[in-house]
């Protein structure tokens, strides 16, 4: 069974810096791409970041896109999301998943396996 655990949120002051972590088990984790989401209360889930297997391409949310930088280090089997600039509109719980189907990468629906979530709160 493969398990996400998503780590590095917290409590942040608006234009501040965040690192989140995501460890994902298995062997084979440098097969599949990956993505980070993040939902806030009554919104729906939204795609922020995803990468693809090697690292080499790298896709962001129009929102994010400057401010956000994910990268990957397959020898660890984790998956990072390095938020710089951080807004008040930016807080939410952020998710990381494991890309196993085609399509785009920002669609979640492509996402098989996901972590319980880490909490991100930017305090304006």
């Amino acid at each position: 069974q493969v398990q996400l655990v998503e780590s590095g949120g917290g409590l942040v002051q608006a234009g501040g810096s965040l690192r989140l972590s995501c460890v994902v088990s298995g062997r084979t984790f440098s097969s599949y791409a990956m993505g980070w989401f993040r939902q806030a209360p009554g919104k729906e889930r939204e795609f922020v970041a995803a990468i693809s297997t090697s690292g080499g391409r790298t896709y962001y949310a129009g929102s994010v896109k400057g401010r956000f930088t994910i990268s990957r280090d397959n020898a660890q089997n984790e998956v990072y999301l390095q938020m710089n600039s951080l807004k008040f509109e930016d807080t939410a719980a952020y998710y990381c998943a494991r890309k196993e189907n085609s399509g785009p990468y920002y669609d979640p629906l492509t996402y098989n396996f996901w972590g319980q979530g880490t909490q991100v709160t930017v305090s304006s």
